[in-house]
């Protein structure tokens, strides 16, 4: 059957695309294949993607020849400074003056959408590979947007989910005060009151706290089991520090939402032993993924984290369906991305769905105690593999506006 708008998505896509104006169309056919990669470089998240995220895109590129459509695929990147006016500011020259064809990455729910919406009438794509708010594939979805990596859903259906099923019901969230802090913590408590639990109390934090303490003794005197917290990179590090300075890691257990194996690094051992998080990549699951985060560590000096392999992955679908749809046309691209399963050091059998979510499975990996590493970045042991259909939100209840 022939691929359209309405075979593809519905006919809520087919209305919308065809209300569109169209802009610089014409650039489409012609010229390299040119890839953004808008990121943190200088702020609280660049330990989670920063140069080391770049190397899993360049990988992917040159795993993919260095070219598609017997073009050279070019690559660009620019620092956010996790600010919404600077994220939104770069992407609309990108698409506008630089004819960037998709950009990746993107550390920042509120940038995700503000490049969503100029990627739309400009029918450029988003692979959404570092952002995590659910809304992303829910209420804000949009036609050539991919969410690749993890979202709120996924990590409240696994971190959550592994807690409340260990008997952890009483718990008090440390959640940043972002569009992805919120939906994280919403998503989590629906998993716990599901599962009979209650939370104790919960706090906002502005990115970039430097002194946790009140906030850490406000949640140790609630009397919570759990202390989950929903802030990432050198924030985490802080966070999980300081909870070891007072004592709080004695009393609770800490459940991270977007920890990474910089942060555990950061944090050590013996500080952040018994933490426990979500993955949606491990370096040392498998042969597959040691063999990748071998060559990884020898470009960036680190192993591979969840957003790294989900951009390689992201990036290396994307170049594939370009050169099999022989366009770069977005409708044609995104719906050949759609079409083909996503099996590679990533996800095996994993799909795009037509919300734009990328589905795959999610791993709950707990902080090893220093007598149980045995090398430098022998971190974290698994503790329970979530099948994708348990990861990832059901369609019908996202409320995507795609879907109508």
């Amino acid at each position: 059957m022939p691929v359209n708008r309405r075979t593809v998505l519905g006919t809520g896509f087919a209305t919308l695309v065809s209300q569109l104006p169209v802009v610089r169309r014409a650039t489409a056919a012609t010229g390299a294949v040119k890839i953004g990669v808008l990121g943190d470089y200088s702020s609280a998240y660049a330990s989670v993607g920063g140069t080391a995220l770049l190397e899993g895109v360049k990988m992917a590129i040159e795993d993919a020849g260095g070219q598609a459509l017997g073009r050279p695929v070019e690559l660009i990147h620019a620092d956010c400074q996790l600010k919404v006016d600077i994220g939104a500011n770069i992407a609309r020259r990108w698409f506008d003056v630089e004819d960037v064809d998709a950009v990746v990455d993107i550390p920042h729910s509120g940038i995700t959408f503000a490049v969503a919406d100029l990627a739309l009438p400009r029918r450029k794509i988003v692979l959404a590979t570092s952002a995590v708010s659910s809304d992303i594939t829910g209420t804000k979805c949009s036609p050539y947007v991919a969410h690749w990596t993890y979202d709120t859903y996924g990590i409240a259906n696994s971190t959550a989910w592994a807690l409340v099923k260990s008997g952890a019901l009483k718990w008090f969230f440390i959640t940043m005060d972002t569009v992805a802090g919120t939906a994280i913590e919403r998503d989590a408590t629906a998993v716990l009151t599901a599962g009979g639990g209650k939370v104790a109390g919960s706090v906002r934090v502005p990115v970039n706290t430097a002194d946790f303490s009140s906030f850490l003794l406000h949640a140790q005197a609630s009397g919570a089991d759990v202390l989950f917290f929903s802030v990432a990179g050198a924030d985490a590090v802080n966070l999980v520090k300081q909870a070891s300075e007072f004592g709080v890691s004695n009393s609770m257990r800490l459940a991270g939402s977007f920890t990474m194996p910089d942060d555990v690094r950061g944090m050590g051992l013996r500080t952040a032993q018994g933490l426990v998080y979500s993955a949606a990549f491990e370096w040392d699951l498998n042969d597959e993924t040691r063999a990748f985060s071998r060559r990884f560590l020898a470009r960036a000096g680190k192993v591979p984290n969840m957003n790294m392999a989900g951009s390689y992955s992201a990036v290396g679908h994307y170049l594939k369906a370009v050169q099999k749809a022989g366009s770069k046309d977005a409708e044609l691209v995104m719906s050949t991305m759609r079409a083909a399963p996503i099996n590679d050091v990533f996800a095996h059998n994993g799909r795009l769905r037509a919300d734009g979510k990328m589905e795959h499975g999610m791993y709950v990996m707990q902080v090893k105690r220093p007598s149980e590493s045995t090398s430098e970045w022998d971190i974290a042991k698994l503790v329970a593999e979530i099948p994708a259909n348990v990861a990832t939100r059901p369609l019908s209840d996202g409320n995507c506006p795609l879907l109508r």
